[in-house]
């Protein structure tokens, strides 16, 4: 792997110009600044001013370690030798259940370095650059940048691809620190250190081992004794769980010395190796420590250090990443802020990745971007025994599968999910439950057990409408509650459906009977400002964690979906205008419906793709069949079974790419489409539901 060093200056030409440049600021910007949870609002205020130098701020030092877990001297495993990481934990904050957003290299760093979580960035595999699925995202460093840091990145700090040359998994090598890339990057750290010691600087340094294969000098193997290591705890995957849940071996099997079944003597062998590779990257790291000390930069200097997730070791049988286990997901988490009130501590509060974006902001007294979905973790690096997140929350998504996890302090609740057909429509699938109390290595799945359903109904709920605001435990003690939101137009303490109602009611007015209508303060009312405050449905006033939004009533149905019809022609990309987006679009699919019935397709007339949205009040399997004017089958879309329901957001409403059968667009002109629901009813008896709507395609 080669070292990659980056630099961003003000001359410089590696920044791109889009992050730099100013614009004015538009109701889009507006939108995309909109604030989370009311914190923000009676904090920073809506426009943060940017400060023009940083002068008398601290200097950071961010590293991150690839496949690093907690298998180190400080997180209470003597047999490892870090001392270099040890002694950064004596000094500052060792998080002792941090966890990361996604188990794999490339969306969790996207996640860390944007401040959002998987799902916004559209980063859930290795090949996604987030720079394309959102190209006006402003990363931590980048931010630093933009107010008065010079910023620089050396080695794997977002993801590159991985060597694809294969050879064994494991090797003591005769060769120097240097000669290997890890060590080229804290020479040349120590380097740059030298060069910008009077600036003000963020400095990104990422490390490739103890990535596979473990290749490191011999020195580092000589380490350890493979008598005095040990087998994992568990060599199974959990009783009752889910074949989903596994992960291939591909990425161990590659290798050539590597062969099915992994044997004992194997397993202690590759223990060996990580264990050397991560006291390989340790040497190097205290490389780097020991220049800040020499250049009497360490205490202007925040250092933060951390994995991207965590590793398998043979835990479950499996290795690697890319699970929704603990120790796939669990990283090593170390920040030491100079003078800090309480160091050599251990915060038992769980914190996530996501949250070390804010973390820096606030240290650095600089503004925190309002979209970000992370906390700072300032008040726990103040106030270690503080409880914090109520739990952390992470995604997987492998193929048609799709894993949702949440970690509370007892429990890890995963929800497994299928994408099934051509519309990717996504079906429950299977659930896991593991209880820490009892079963710490995770040796069985309880979410099945009658005697745990009312658990499992608690813990889906919360899975489900998690948002980052209802997640602190003492989030009341931390941020004053303002006296009203800035987005609840009728004052009644909660932000709902009537707020929205509201706003709808005064559409093209510049004098509203309620001023809050008019939110991004444009001097009208319009769609805007209604996906605004949707962005914001089931925020309270209350001091207990918001509830999620009340179903919405039938009789706004209607309503709403054209609301949605609205919004989608302004054409607004920004996390805020999405959110809102979603929050409708949820409301809508809330809805029992009392008929089923066939709704026009949308956009109509449309080049070259649809949606096509329907209502069923009985679960039925469903086929859609489209043919042109002479009454010639063009399409045949069987979506199988589908339960009772509201379908006409995109998420869940029929799609149509425009193509035939063998994948031909088709022309211009009317074209017809049928939906056939068959289902059986209460008494058995198979009855049908058969309705045509049309459609134009104009091209």
């Amino acid at each position: 792997m080669k070292v990659m060093l980056t630099m961003q200056k003000t001359s410089t030409t590696q920044t791109k110009e889009k992050f730099l440049t100013k614009h004015p600021f538009t109701r889009r910007d507006f939108l995309a600044t909109s604030l989370k949870a009311g914190a923000a609002a009676f904090t920073t205020g809506l426009l943060p001013k940017l400060k023009t130098n940083a002068q008398g701020q601290y200097n950071v030092l961010f590293i991150i370690v690839d496949d690093l877990r907690p298998l180190l001297g400080c997180y209470g495993h003597s047999e490892i030798h870090t001392p270099n990481i040890d002694t950064l934990a004596q000094q500052g904050t060792l998080f002792n259940r941090a966890y990361c957003q996604f188990p794999l290299c490339n969306p969790s760093r996207a996640s860390i370095f944007t401040g959002l979580r998987p799902k916004v960035t559209g980063v859930l595999n290795n090949r996604t650059d987030f720079q394309e699925t959102l190209p006006n995202a402003v990363t931590l460093d980048q931010h630093f940048h933009q107010h008065g840091y010079q910023t620089f990145r050396i080695g794997k700090t977002l993801h590159a691809k991985d060597d694809t040359g294969r050879d064994t998994s494991w090797a003591a090598l005769d060769v120097g620190d240097d000669e290997l890339s890890d060590g080229k990057v804290a020479r040349h750290a120590v380097e740059v250190l030298t060069d910008i010691k009077d600036k003000q600087f963020f400095l990104t340094i990422g490390f490739e081992k103890p990535h596979l294969p473990f290749h490191v000098p011999r020195k580092y193997y000589d380490l350890y004794n493979t008598d005095t290591l040990s087998l994992p705890a568990t060599s199974k995957y959990p009783a009752d769980s889910p074949y989903v849940a596994r992960n291939n071996l591909d990425g161990l099997r590659a290798y050539d010395d590597i062969s099915l079944p992994i044997s004992d003597e194997k397993i202690i062998q590759l223990i060996r190796g990580y264990a050397a590779s991560t006291s390989y990257v340790d040497a190097q790291i205290g490389h780097i420590f020991r220049q800040l000390d020499s250049l009497r930069l360490t205490e202007r200097t925040i250092i933060i250090l951390c994995g991207d997730h965590g590793f398998h070791l043979g835990e479950h049988g499996t290795w690697r990443k890319n699970t929704l286990f603990e120790v796939s997901l669990r990283s090593p988490l170390i920040i030491r802020v100079p003078g800090q009130t309480h160091p050599n501590t251990q915060a038992m509060g769980i914190v996530e990745l996501i949250d070390l974006y804010p973390t820096l902001c606030d240290a650095c007294e600089l503004p925190i971007p309002p979209e970000l979905e992370g906390l700072s973790l300032m008040p726990v690096i103040e106030q270690p025994n503080r409880p914090w997140k109520v739990a952390a929350y992470s995604s997987l998504e492998r193929n048609r599968f799709v894993g949702n996890s949440m970690r509370t302090t007892r429990y890890r609740y995963t929800e497994w999910r299928i994408r099934i057909g051509p519309l990717n429509l996504c079906r429950d699938l299977c659930k896991e439950l593991y209880d820490y109390e009892t079963d710490p290595d995770e040796t069985t799945n309880i979410a099945n057990l009658p005697e745990n359903a009312d658990l499992v109904k608690r813990l889906s709920q919360r899975l489900r409408r998690a948002r980052w605001e209802k997640n602190v435990a003492d989030r009341q003690k931390l941020m004053p509650i303002p006296e009203t939101l800035p987005w609840d137009v009728n004052d009644d303490g909660t932000v709902d459906i009537r707020d929205l109602i509201l706003i709808s009611s005064h559409f093209g007015s510049e004098t509203p009977t309620y001023p809050k209508a008019d939110a991004n303060k444009d001097g009208k009312i319009d769609i805007i400002d209604l996906i605004l405050v949707a962005s914001h449905l089931g925020q309270s006033l209350k001091p207990a964690a918001p509830s999620t939004p009340e179903p919405l009533h039938p009789q706004h149905a209607a309503l709403v979906n054209d609301w949605l019809t609205k919004a989608r022609l302004t054409n607004d990309s920004s996390y805020i205008f999405k959110l809102g987006l979603t929050n409708l679009e949820n409301l809508l699919n809330s809805v029992m419906p009392e008929k089923t019935m066939l709704l026009s397709n949308y956009p109509n007339p449309f080049n070259p793709e649809t949606w096509i949205p329907y209502d069923l009040a009985e679960d039925a399997e469903l086929h859609i069949h489209i043919y042109n004017l002479k009454g010639e089958s063009i399409r045949k879309l069987d979506i199988g079974f589908q339960t009772a329901g509201t379908y006409r957001t995109p998420a869940r409403s029929a799609h149509w790419d425009g193509r035939n059968t063998i994948g031909e667009t088709v022309a211009s002109g009317t074209y017809f489409y049928t939906l056939t629901a068959r289902y059986n009813n209460s008494n058995r008896i198979i009855t049908q539901f058969r309705n045509t709507r049309r459609m134009v395609i104009v091209k």
